[in-house]
């Protein structure tokens, strides 16, 4: 068995997490799942850095101890997670003691081997980057991070030498072309290190200007800078240097982190490594910024996005959907609420609600809900859709082993829109009235097979659903570890006939961003009026008052079964859920428009109160409501899939 190894970066306790911390882990999460349904041995770390300048000040700030602070705000990343379905391995925090013993190691290791050195030093300190930075760092004298002039600082401190290492570091970018990734911050770091020759880095600070860290293991007199004691995390994580963990996974390591922080993982940590005698991690993964309205996050402009809110609103895999959908891995991206109901709507309920509910609909009305057995003899149309579902197959996994992750799931949703095409094309209803049992079974295997396929493909990104569906196919719990994605891309079946599956399907309820309440005008002072003029105006003929309108109970529900009265040509006995325990009966006049197949997994809307009554034979628990048009007749209906039993309103 292979092994993986994923990191988020650490994410520094400051402040309470946004967008951009959920978007790092989301997709951390997503490349942890995808290696578990390859087959891959995998261990995904995510966690907190706790040591610091801007912990102190914000600590302070708060009128806490910075132990306090960082307990209360690691809490809160600790908490977030599970609502957005993360499935860590481990949670590592830099106050732990595991932690402090690796920094401690690994700080007296490099000491020892001579590459780390006392000396005074006057610079430039930005507290933002908690760093000291050089003039060609500035623009406009001015950290281009922090927007703020950097502080004088004239001090004694230890120095890690970096330098040395830069011809190594080099020559290493260039002998291994994907250990940067995407290529444009490859360049990027090969184009710092043509800029000249590389600073030491400031690797401690005194203890009269900072308490608040891990103490140098040779000069108790300082504590260790920041970037030396948070990146050695990913060590600590699995125990290096001697243990288990660290030999089965550290080889496999992949770094995940946002372009601001590229040159201490692309810079510092390989050096820090090849310094301490270890091999470098395998890949170092870089995604650019989440912005709203062209303009980068910023709680001071007020345009930071919480995503328990998104969530709360609109679900977590949408949310994870729409995230690992609409980046570019690399690039920046625009997040609107409006993109993301566009997507919901467009490719979840339009296009993967719709197929699971219509061919599940149908398996139910021509076969009872069980898996038909196929005849396997396939036809022009099915050896296309099976030709694409390979190539989908293929190209969802190539692309999001590469952090594709755009690409990989348009990939799939073509194969998704591809199928409901085969629906239209195939159209079963025309096979079950023309009594091809087998060529009918045939093509609605193709279907449920296939719907299986895409369901542990989608898995990775949106979980709880997948499972979802793959119950609605009768295939029980879900176990990642029984699954190997490689082995699903050019298989035909899986999917054992004579399984029971579910009645109906209603993955994703259509939606609408809601709307922003207007502000009241100012209220006018208006005129009393004469008790004659306030007395209430007779209705209009014709007219009904609001409170009978209220009276009328009006849902939507789905077609599960459909067939002719058997004693009158214009009635249909239609079997609708509306989120009930049973389907409700309506005899329905509308046989002279519509067949039982046209009406097969179609919502309609139903007077839900009506009280029920006898026709020809049959009770009515309802009425289905449609619209007479010049030679025909439209079916009211929602605008998109919604949940069985929703009001109209």
């Amino acid at each position: 068995m292979s092994q993986f190894y994923i990191t988020t970066p650490i994410y520094y306790v400051n402040a309470k997490p946004h967008l951009g911390h959920a978007y790092s882990t989301i997709v951390a999460d997503s490349v942890a799942r995808f290696h578990r349904v390859m087959g891959d041995e995998t261990y995904f770390l995510t966690g907190t850095d706790e040591h610091g300048d801007k912990i102190a000040q914000a600590a302070e700030a708060a009128g806490q101890t910075p132990k306090e602070f960082v307990d209360q705000i690691s809490g809160i990343f600790q908490k977030l997670w599970p609502k957005l379905n993360i499935s860590n391995s481990d949670f590592i925090r830099t106050t732990q003691d595991r932690h402090i013993k690796t920094v401690q190691r690994v700080l007296q290791q490099v000491y020892d081997n001579g590459d780390i050195y006392k000396s005074e030093y006057e610079g430039l300190y930005c507290y933002g980057c908690e760093q000291f930075l050089t003039e060609k760092d500035l623009v406009d004298g001015k950290c281009p991070d922090h927007d703020k002039a950097p502080t004088v600082i004239k001090e004694t401190n230890y120095f890690f030498r970096m330098s040395k290492y830069q011809d190594w570091l080099k020559q290493y970018i260039l002998d291994h072309p994907d250990f940067i990734r995407p290529e444009r911050y490859r360049n990027e770091v090969l184009s710092m290190l043509d800029m000249g020759v590389l600073d030491d880095l400031c690797i401690s600070r005194p203890k009269t200007r900072l308490s608040w860290g891990i103490e140098l293991p040779f000069d108790t007199d300082y504590v260790t800078y920041v970037w030396f004691d948070a990146l050695l995390n990913y060590l600590t994580a699995i125990d290096a240097p001697e243990g288990e963990k660290f030999g089965k996974f550290w080889p496999h390591a992949n770094h995940l982190v946002a372009k601001d922080i590229l040159k201490p993982h692309a810079i510092f940590w390989p050096t820090m490594l090849k310094a301490a005698g270890l091999e470098p991690y395998e890949h170092l993964n870089v995604h650019g910024y989440w912005l709203v309205k062209d303009t980068k996050m910023s709680k001071s402009i007020g345009n930071v996005v919480d995503p328990l809110s998104m969530v709360d609103t609109y679900g977590v895999d949408p949310f994870r959907y729409f995230l690992m959908r609409e980046m570019r891995f690399g690039r920046d991206a625009s997040f609107s609420e409006d993109a993301l109901v566009g997507r919901l709507n467009a490719d979840l309920a339009n296009d993967l609600g719709n197929l699971f509910s219509r061919v599940l609909s149908m398996t139910q009305k021509y076969f009872g809900g069980v898996v038909p057995d196929p005849s396997r003899k396939h036809q022009a149309e099915d050896l296309e859709i099976l030709s694409l579902a390979t190539r989908s197959f293929t190209t969802f996994q190539e692309h999001f082993g590469k952090f594709e992750f755009g690409e990989a799931l348009e990939g799939l949703w073509e194969l998704v829109r591809g199928l409901n095409k085969y629906v239209d094309s195939t159209q079963p209803w025309a096979l079950a009235k023309a009594e091809d049992t087998e060529r009918l079974g045939n093509v609605m295997y193709v279907m449920l097979m296939l719907m299986r396929k895409v369901a542990l493909h989608v898995w990775p990104v949106m979980p709880d659903t997948a499972e979802k569906m793959l119950l609605q196919l009768g295939q029980g719990e879900f176990a990642p570890e029984s699954v190997n994605l490689t082995d699903e891309a050019d298989s035909f079946g899986r999917l054992e006939p004579g399984l029971q599956l579910a009645k109906a399907s209603n993955l994703f309820p259509r939606v609408e961003k809601k709307k922003e309440e207007p502000k009241a005008a100012p209220k006018k002072e208006k005129k009393k009026e004469s008790k004659k003029a306030a007395k209430a105006q007779p209705a209009e003929p014709g007219t009904i008052e609001f409170a009978d309108f209220q009276k009328v109970d009006m849902r939507v529900g789905t077609v599960v079964s459909c067939e002719r009265h058997p004693d009158a040509d214009r009635l249909l006995l239609v079997k609708v859920d509306l989120g009930e325990e049973e389907p409700r009966q309506v005899v329905a006049g509308l046989a002279e428009f519509f067949t039982p197949d046209e009406l097969m997994g179609r919502q309609v809307v139903v007077v839900a109160n009506l009280a029920p009554r006898k026709l020809r034979g049959y009770t009515s628990q309802g009425m289905i409501l449609a619209v007479r048009k010049d030679g025909g007749m439209e079916l009211l209906t929602a605008s998109g899939p919604v949940k069985g039993g929703s009001k109209v309103s």
